[in-house]
């Protein structure tokens, strides 16, 4: 993936659970041995349905996906060998949590970032030992079996989303998957009503949405669509991109994004993404008081 592309791909995050308890009762060398397996068992599954390993951090590792089938394939392709072939000591298994989310990152140096990132890790923190979950975005980006085995389990409050997210989660174990085919229905939900997003610059005004223009780019570079100079404004320096009807900027730059929303706390955004929702100030590279020469005033409208 080049590095600065946003990109839409499937992030998986997997690691082991309780590896604390590894170690405690296996010792430290046959715990490391253990993680180790699974780690290998995670990143074979990863290039087996087409994955790319991003990077591994202790017990765990995050991959990405060209879809949402194929991250499913390997996550439960995961889950059945570890369950099946690593178990403790004192009789219990060895067992890995997994979540994931599909959506647009931005690479970079060989890494990822992006709200969606910060997404799918959600994901796994909510999930229990020998669970896959996910969201409503990755269901609908599910084709046939896998679709039918996704279920809504809870709704969770992820960091920069205004609203509560649905959780689902995937069945992979054979016998849950046939107690539960014949009743599954999953329905997308309904789309939110046509929205548009009002930019307000240097008297000039962008609007977004409503059938027209769904994204635009900011920077100091004359071919971007919001066109503001200054020393610490990157030439392409952070884009808002219209998605199922809500605004997301997605930073790209080197000094960051300081969105002000009226009545809210200040959010910084830096190699990431937030959604805008309300109205407020968005400042290029430094904070930027309303009516100044860098501000772009935003408005949420329905």
């Amino acid at each position: 993936m080049a590095d600065g592309v946003g990109k839409e791909v499937a992030i998986l995050f997997a690691d082991v659970v309780g590896s604390t308890h590894l170690y405690e009762a296996m010792g430290d060398d046959r715990a490391r041995e253990t993680v180790q397996q699974c780690l290998k068992v995670m990143r074979d599954a990863t290039e087996q349905f087409g994955g790319a390993v991003i990077k591994t951090m202790g017990d765990e590792i995050m991959a990405t996906f060209p879809s949402a089938d194929d991250a499913m394939s390997a996550a439960s392709q995961m889950q059945k060998r570890i369950t099946s072939s690593t178990r403790l000591a004192d009789g219990t298994h060895v067992a890995i949590r997994i979540g994931c989310h599909y959506g647009p990152v931005v690479a970079e140096d060989r890494d990822i970032f992006g709200q969606a990132v910060h997404t799918a890790n959600r994901m796994t923190s909510q999930a229990k030992a020998g669970q896959i979950l996910t969201t409503a975005v990755t269901v609908e980006q599910l084709t046939g079996e896998w679709r039918a085995l996704a279920r809504q389990i809870d709704i969770a409050t992820v960091k920069g989303y205004s609203s509560e997210m649905a959780l689902f989660e995937v069945v992979w174990q054979p016998e849950e998957a046939t107690s539960m085919l014949p009743s599954i229905k999953w329905t997308a939900p309904e789309p939110a009503a046509p929205g548009r997003l009002r930019l307000r610059f240097r008297g000039h005004e962008l609007v977004l949405g409503e059938g027209g223009k769904a994204e635009a780019s900011m920077g100091r570079a004359d071919e971007n669509d919001v066109v503001i100079k200054g020393n610490l404004i990157s030439r392409v320096h952070a884009r808002i991109d219209m998605r199922k009807n809500r605004f997301v900027l997605v930073d790209e730059s080197t000094n960051g994004t300081f969105i002000q929303p009226d009545g809210g706390e200040e959010v910084y955004v830096r190699r990431d993404s937030a959604e805008l929702a309300g109205s407020g100030v968005i400042g290029m590279g430094r904070v930027a008081a309303r009516g100044t020469p860098l501000a772009i005033e935003y408005s949420c409208e329905q």
